[in-house]
């Protein structure tokens, strides 16, 4: 088994100071309770706000490479660097964790695709082209009244920019609009790094059947969120358990098998996590539940991290 996280936003927790070398006691992950979560490999995410100016996105993104960078060097006993799948499974038989980069929000990138270029040099192997506000790229999920309609002239050419480059483009936080613009022009798979079914849940962040149904038509995953807003519209009056995770992978395997769906959790992102999954160290619950359900050995490897691999190998150059 290899087990992939497609989102983590560790690199915030590295930009306050955190060492990772040991236990992070106000976090969820560090590269101890990795190794007891048996993970191989996480996505840190190179998160910067839509509410700051695009220079400040531009430095805070740089900011945080370079302290994963610093991470990981000082850590050389316990992760590696990694931008391919070959890099990560070597780095597996070494006894190694895998450290991916992925840009959450495409602001740093401003409205110059050389600064796209720049940051795939530095490593980066996905861009979520928003966060939470309209940006140069496409419009959020989360804004009412929408900027573009869906993707803007200039995300047209970043989503053909990252197809040359090989760069997986995440749907995560993007709106419905934006989403389908995406599709129509990526010649590529494309992936939702952190998200959950909005048949199962009802929020905006979410993704409708008619979504995952598309998006698994292109050969692309849904990685399920574990925050529980995501999770269950009842979160407040009962925090759902790990066990909710599994009943939205449950739903995308019913819907398009189990060659769609992941991990995504956005640990260290998120203020409040499952019952039961309280940090990156328990992330075996999942996968024995995943048993009891009845999944084979085979579907759980696909579900762990193989459906995203696959996707990395047929985009990533």
């Amino acid at each position: 088994m290899f087990l992939l996280d497609s989102h983590c936003d560790a690199p915030s927790m590295l930009l306050k100071g955190a060492d990772f070398s040991k236990i992070v006691r106000d976090g969820h992950v560090d590269y101890p309770r990795m190794k007891k979560g048996g993970v191989d490999a996480s996505f840190f995410a190179i998160y910067t706000s839509n509410e700051i100016s695009a220079d400040e996105a531009t430095r805070r993104a740089l900011q945080m490479i370079a302290k994963v960078y610093d991470s990981v060097e000082n850590n050389s006993d316990k992760v590696a660097l990694a931008t391919s799948v070959a890099e990560a499974k070597k780095n597996k038989r070494k006894g190694l964790i895998s450290i991916f980069m992925g840009m959450e929000n495409g602001a740093p990138i401003q409205k110059d695709l050389s600064l796209l270029r720049l940051f795939h040099r530095m490593g980066v192997r996905y861009m979520t082209l928003t966060h939470n506000g309209d940006n140069e790229i496409c419009d959020s999920a989360a804004t009412e009244n929408k900027r573009w309609g869906g993707l803007s002239p200039f995300g047209v050419e970043v989503v053909k920019e990252m197809n040359r480059l090989g760069m997986i483009i995440d749907v995560s936080h993007i709106s419905d609009m934006s989403f389908y613009d995406v599709l129509s022009h990526s010649e590529h798979p494309v992936v939702a790094t952190h998200s959950c079914c909005r048949a199962l849940c009802n929020h905006y962040r979410n993704m409708s059947d008619e979504m995952i149904e598309a998006l698994a038509e292109r050969g692309g995953v849904i990685q399920i969120n574990f925050y529980p807003a995501f999770l269950d519209e009842r979160y407040k009056e009962v925090l759902p358990s790990y066990k909710r995770i599994v009943d939205h992978i449950d739903h995308v395997v019913d819907l398009v098998g189990v060659e769609h769906v992941g991990l995504g959790s956005d640990f260290d992102g998120i203020e409040i996590c499952p019952a039961g999954l309280e940090d990156v160290s328990k992330m075996q619950k999942i996968i024995i539940e995943l048993r009891k359900r009845g999944y084979s050995e085979h579907q759980i490897d696909l579900i762990a991290g193989e459906n995203f691999l696959r996707v990395m190998n047929n985009v990533i150059k």
